[in-house]
């Protein structure tokens, strides 16, 4: 049982299935993420730990049943081509991913999710706790068959299959929360993701097919579009830290008033006093005032008569 601990190519193995276990897990984060958004804030972790740990039991419990897994291959019925279990789960999967993906976009288009982090929604982007676990689940098991068909084709020892898992979907659960946090920061990185994962839905749908598409091409444009609105976000950033405050700019002279019984000078004024244009009918003008005379009162009273 714990023979392979001795054997160098099992940790070649297992460090290599563990990187790729939390590559393809990336997708897997980011649809969490965006489910769990629509939830208050004091749930959203609970819930990401609910679905990753049952990302984690899901492809444990597949690796322990390699035989059903095998089984899966074997053809189901023929339409134009033989279809498998496998390929109906990955087509039954994508269209879901495919669906889903899209009505998030419709939301945050339309302008019917809820603000983040205020833990309210609004009456067509309402989700509820469990709605949102059994979403994640069923993407779950989707991922889930991928990551654990990709395992056995890279590993020979179910222990180091299940060590790779285990340590990915920890690595997960730590990543899980600040990449929510950062995707809800950012509309423009939840928008990318959310084309991301349609990406991955046709991507699916393709593979049920038996249409192979590289995943190595999606995640690269994925991490160029990622590179570029970074640098996006950087330089708005940048921009907004240096742009000046503007402030509302006071009339000229609009201190300027006179003294005794208050005075100034004013366009629309009854003399009051031992000033120009005196006193508290000043519309427009400076000056003004009662009994000290000062800029106050004109100030105020050129201000009312402009707005």
């Amino acid at each position: 049982m714990l023979d392979w601990i001795a054997d160098p190519n099992a940790w070649i193995a297992l460090a290599t299935l563990t990187a790729l276990e939390i590559v393809l897990g990336i997708d897997n984060i980011i649809f969490i993420s965006i489910l769990v958004s629509r939830l208050p804030e004091e749930s959203r972790n609970l819930a990401r730990r609910l679905g990753l740990g049952f990302a984690m039991a899901t492809r444990i419990l597949l690796l322990l049943s390699l035989a059903w897994i095998m089984r899966l291959k074997e053809p189901l019925f023929t339409l134009w081509q033989e279809i498998s279990g496998r390929d109906l789960i990955l087509i039954v999967g994508g269209l879901f991913l495919l669906w889903k993906s899209v009505h998030e976009i419709h939301n945050s288009l339309e302008g019917d999710e809820p603000d983040p982090g205020s833990g309210s929604a609004g009456s067509a982007a309402r989700a509820t706790f469990g709605g949102v676990i059994v979403q994640i689940g069923i993407i779950d098991i989707v991922f889930s068959l991928d990551s654990v068909i990709t395992a056995v084709g890279l590993a020979d020892q179910v222990p180091v299959m299940v060590l790779a898992i285990v340590i990915s979907v920890a690595v997960m659960m730590f990543a899980a929360r600040p990449i929510g946090e950062f995707v809800d920061r950012h509309p423009t990185i939840k928008m990318l993701a959310l084309a991301f994962l349609v990406l991955v839905g046709v991507t699916l749908i393709a593979e049920g097919f038996e249409t192979h598409v590289p995943k190595g091409y999606i995640y690269f444009a994925m991490a160029f579009s990622i590179g570029v609105e970074m640098l996006n976000i950087r330089m708005r950033d940048r921009r907004a830290a240096r742009a000046p405050i503007q402030l509302r700019k006071q009339e000229p002279g609009g201190g300027e008033g006179g003294g005794g019984g208050g005075g100034g000078r004013g366009r629309r004024g009854s003399r009051a006093g031992g000033g120009r244009g005196g006193g508290c009918c000043a519309l427009r003008g400076r000056g003004g005032g009662g009994g000290g005379g000062g800029g106050g009162g004109g100030a105020d009273a050129g201000f009312i008569h402009r707005f």
